[in-house]
């Protein structure tokens, strides 16, 4: 059964069938020629996988980033990010990285936060000289945060399937994202320092200076830190509610949609009618593709779990290894690999029940290991075939996905550094947890 689910789900993926409709057909094929279970188990086992109420807080975290964008917030993010790193060798690549921090704080979303940061700051990088492909890698790259920085969609989906605490993992992602946004930094530097990329001129450019550099005056910091300041309470204001008790992930995502309304509309004014049913429009179609993913592995996770494949898969590794180092060293292979042509959700959905057993029986922290699995899913959007953030930065760039896989190649071999730094200082990702959550 096994061998006939996974192989009829490769077919079918090579066959550039949707991954969706993949595991559906594998496990349509599963049942009909290996057990007598009725087929409508499928539609009530899809429907069972999306009837969670904590699913809502991913739905209207999608919403939120959107109206957010629509609204003006992620360009005062980058107003603000600019007046710290904008002029520096590789400025604008710094500040896009940077503001990709905080508007990962508001989406929750590595797709949201590259079309929101690329949309701003790929043209001004094309008018200050960088390479196209070079623009389009770091966006991509950036983007990626804002599955590790919280509030993350793929942390409330580990967290519904596996029990685990969603506000340990939110606390757990803070340092791992903020790691990885630093070292993101640190190669744009080095590559923009080779390269010669200076930015002033196209830095004020990108926050709406447009003044030579001698007729333009200092920039005010108090004045771009009071406009950017409802935007930067954002995330302050998602993040504190929840630490803080005051509400739960699911109402935190609702009350980030109200927020994202006031301010855009009444704040920053940029909110108009047409942009809010545009930004319902495009959360409709992203919260449907999302929830009909977690539905398609609902059925297929449900085929393996009934035969015992997470079982079996931990006996084989067990009889391998039984050191949690040498285990997690493979299982940052197989998940790297896997997110190579998985769906961040389809890769947590599917995975997640086969690998928690496993870690779970040599004592390995389910926070610790949701945070690290995250990360090694992250990684996968920036990796062809199926790097969604590729995609993305190509269609806001105009570059061809292939230019941008080879450009975003120094940052994905410093973010796997950054992958093995976790996985063996697992401090990094436990010590905020085991300090603020007692």
């Amino acid at each position: 059964m096994s061998g006939l689910l996974f192989a009829s789900f490769a077919a079918l993926l090579c066959l550039s069938v949707p991954i969706a409709l993949s595991l559906v057909g594998a496990s349509l094929l599963g049942l009909a020629l290996k057990t007598p279970i009725p087929l409508f188990i499928v539609p009530q086992r899809m429907v069972g996988g999306i009837n969670s109420f904590p699913l809502l807080a991913l739905i209207f975290f999608i919403l939120a980033g959107n109206i957010m964008t629509e609204g003006g917030v992620s360009k005062k993010l980058v107003t603000f990010a600019n007046l710290f790193v904008g002029k520096v060798a590789g400025g604008l690549a710094i500040v896009s990285t940077l503001a990709a921090m905080f508007f990962g704080a508001i989406s929750g979303s590595s797709a949201a936060t590259t079309a929101a940061i690329g949309a701003i700051m790929i043209p001004h990088m094309k008018d200050a000289g960088y390479r196209p492909s070079f623009s389009a890698a770091v966006i991509a790259s950036s983007g990626l945060l804002g599955l590790l920085i919280p509030p993350s969609g793929t942390m409330i989906l580990y967290a519904i399937i596996t029990d685990v605490s969603i506000l340990k993992l939110f606390v757990g992602g803070i340092v791992p994202g903020i790691f990885l946004g630093i070292s993101l930094m640190v190669v744009e530097y080095g590559i923009s320092k080779k390269r010669g990329y200076r930015t002033e001129t196209a830095a004020q450019k990108a926050v709406g200076t447009t003044e030579p550099k001698s007729a333009a005056a200092p920039p005010d910091k108090g004045k771009a830190f009071r406009d950017s300041l409802f935007a930067l309470l954002s995330p302050v204001i998602i993040l504190g509610g929840i630490y803080s008790g005051i509400f739960t992930p699911t109402e935190a995502a609702g009350i980030a949609v109200l927020y994202g309304l006031l301010v855009g509309r009444f704040v920053y004014r940029e909110l108009s009618w047409s942009r809010i049913a545009s930004a319902c429009y495009k959360s409709a179609l992203s919260g449907a593709v999302v929830m009909f993913l977690i539905a398609a592995a609902s059925i297929f996770a449900w085929l393996l779990a009934t035969n015992q494949i997470p079982q079996k898969f931990v006996s084989v590794v067990t009889s391998f290894s039984k050191d949690p180092k040498t285990v997690l060293l493979l299982i940052n292979i197989t998940l790297l690999i896997a997110g190579t042509f998985l769906d961040n959700v389809a890769a947590i959905t599917l995975l997640t029940p086969i690998l928690y057993p496993l870690i779970v029986s040599l004592g390995i922290d389910p926070v610790f290991f949701g945070v690290l699995m995250i990360t090694n899913l992250a990684i996968g959007q920036v990796t062809p075939p199926v790097g969604m953030n590729l995609f993305v930065a190509a269609n806001i760039s105009g570059v061809p996905v292939e230019h941008i896989a080879r450009e975003a190649v120094p940052f994905v071999l410093v973010l796997v550094a950054d992958l093995m730094v976790l996985t063996y200082v697992p401090e990094l990702i436990t010590f905020l947890p085991n300090l603020l959550l007692k």
